[in-house]
């Protein structure tokens, strides 16, 4: 039999290919499922977790094993692990139809949705948009925008899984998923959250300070809904060490979390992990107007796209040996290349010295026939490897020049590690797209703008507005960057090279102990107890990224 068009596509991505620990699915499944009579509904089962954790709960509660037949139903689209789940099932007496091969966004299409279950259970897909085949992408949509909602390129496929699902569910029901973290924090869920918020009653939301899958540095959160109950309304946020506790933990007796009001359409979930003071001050700061945004002083925008790191990334020794250093570009590429919040040429040729691949190929912008001798050579080489077949060089007039090349003003990180930073731009170096590139919008002093974005209140904030996925790490995009308040000094008697050689000596407290001094304090007047708060904010939200890095 010939692979089907979904069979040919890898597996593990087409699933997100990531099966939950036995110990989640138990302990779902336990809070679920409360009645010997509900029916229950996994829409992506894989290879079975949530069915047997599922059957197991039916046996707890006194179901004889003959009577499970209709309790359960179990979708799942891959051929293959269908078949698993089957043998499963039927390992515990149960037939074929319990698991049903298909797409599940056609199964409930089909009259088999809306109110139909008491419970849902299960892990969706983490797939992106791109990688999720269209006829099956095609159909959730036009089910999510009849249900009001508008789904985008950017959507990640657990989203309607878990939006569908949920309307899958009678009055009473009970929704019980693993979901990815970015359910906090990405812009494309802004709106899940605003439809969660709206269509639950009551939502729990339990997060580990350790990743919980052990093959991937994604983290996810397991979220517990319940629809029309009274008691205790709202979002809630229990954050355990590990897997361990989950045993512990019953949700039904957890009295004592602070239901927090969040304004769902414009803030994120992140904020969850503060207390309510927390939220509060930080809702206090971005309403002050004298708060401006960092779009109000600069434009950021992505680095350079090569086409092929391999070939236009070069060090001192690949130019020298081609003889092509004329015809090069200084560029910055990677995040560690910045020591400190000042890149000068001292700084590059230090990079330099270390054989770091600190120079951009940059030939004219002339035929090929029209060029210096040693550049041909060097595009001979490229397309002797076939560097230029790639669809970034492929598109290009002449596939050997890099386009959009101007020399920033500044730089911003991508990827933070300790914490975000402007470094000002003394060379003529330009960046990769690894490195934010930063134009100043009205005449300013670059080392106000440097020193000024160094401080407690911006660095909070940057926890809430970035993004980080399970490996420490904390990423913007450029929009990102301009969200960030940043309030501004009118002038500084802060020694700007002691500043920069503190950062380069990884000493961030002392820094921010002289610039919240100065601008915080003595400028904008925020109270001293207020500006320790935004500190432990900050560095309570930047020990979740470390904690999960390290685990």
């Amino acid at each position: 039999m010939q692979p089907t068009t979904v069979e040919k596509i890898d597996s593990k991505k087409l699933r997100g290919g990531y099966y939950t620990p036995q110990p989640i699915s138990d302990f779902i499944c336990k809070w679920a499922i409360t009645k010997p009579t509900q029916r229950v509904l996994e829409p992506s089962c894989g290879d079975g977790n949530f069915i047997e954790s599922a059957i197991k709960r039916f046996l707890e509660l006194g179901v004889p094993q003959n009577k499970l037949f209709g309790l359960l139903k179990g979708i799942e689209l891959v051929e293959r692990e269908a078949e698993i789940s089957k043998r499963r099932a039927a390992s515990y007496g149960l037939n074929s139809t319990t698991i049903i091969n298909s797409d599940f966004f056609n199964y409930i299409s089909n009259a088999n949705g809306d109110g139909h279950y008491d419970v849902v259970i299960g892990n969706p897909p983490f797939i992106r948009y791109q990688n999720f085949p269209e006829e099956h992408r095609t159909k959730a949509f036009e089910m999510m925008e009849a249900m009001g909602l508008s789904p985008n390129k950017l959507t990640n496929i657990w989203v309607p899984f878990l939006v569908l699902s949920a309307n899958s569910l009678n009055r009473y029901g009970k929704l019980g998923m693993v979901i990815p973290a970015e359910l906090f924090q990405v812009k494309y869920a802004a709106e899940t959250r605003i439809f969660l918020s709206k269509f639950f009653s009551r939502i729990t939301i339990v997060t580990f300070k350790k990743l919980v899958f052990a093959d991937i540095q994604q983290e996810v959160v397991l979220l517990l809904c319940e629809k029309d109950v009274s008691a205790n309304p709202g979002i809630r946020v229990v954050e355990l060490s590990s897997l361990e506790e989950l045993e512990k933990l019953n949700v039904s007796v957890i009295q004592k979390s602070v239901v927090k009001s969040l304004e769902h359409n414009s803030e994120k979930w992140t904020k969850y992990f503060l207390e309510e003071n927390e939220i509060q001050l930080l809702r206090k700061i971005k309403m002050d107007n004298r708060i401006k945004l960092s779009s109000d002083i600069m434009d950021v925008d992505v680095g350079i796209v090569t086409g092929r790191n391999e070939f236009f990334m070069i060090n001192e020794e690949t130019a020298a040996k081609w003889k092509i250093k004329p015809y090069t570009q200084k560029v910055v590429g990677r995040s560690n290349h910045f020591k400190g919040v000042v890149f000068k040429d001292e700084d590059f040729d230090t990079n330099a010295v270390a054989s770091i691949e600190g120079y951009l190929f940059l030939p004219p912008a002339k035929e090929f026939d029209a060029l210096p001798k040693a550049c041909r050579e060097y595009i001979k080489y490229g397309e002797e490897q076939d560097f230029h077949t790639g669809y970034k060089c492929r598109i290009r007039k002449h596939w050997y020049v890099t386009p959009s090349l101007w020399t920033p003003d500044a730089f911003v990180l991508r990827q933070v590690g300790d914490y975000p930073k402007v470094i000002i731009n003394k060379t003529e170096a330009c960046s990769t797209d690894t490195i934010h590139r930063v134009r100043f919008k009205r005449k300013v002093k670059p080392e106000l703008i440097a020193l000024s974005f160094l401080n407690s209140l911006t660095f909070a904030f940057s926890e809430i507005t970035g993004r980080s996925y399970g490996g420490g790490v904390l990423t913007f995009e450029p929009t990102e960057i301009e969200e960030l308040p940043m309030p501004v000094l009118e002038k500084s008697s802060i020694d700007f090279k002691k500043i920069d050689s503190l950062i380069r000596q990884r000493r961030i407290e002392e820094v921010l102990d002289i610039v919240d001094e100065e601008l915080l304090i003595k400028q904008l007047k925020i109270k001293r107890t207020d500006v320790q708060m935004l500190r432990e904010i900050w560095k309570k939200l930047c020990g979740r990224r470390f904690g999960r890095k390290n685990s």
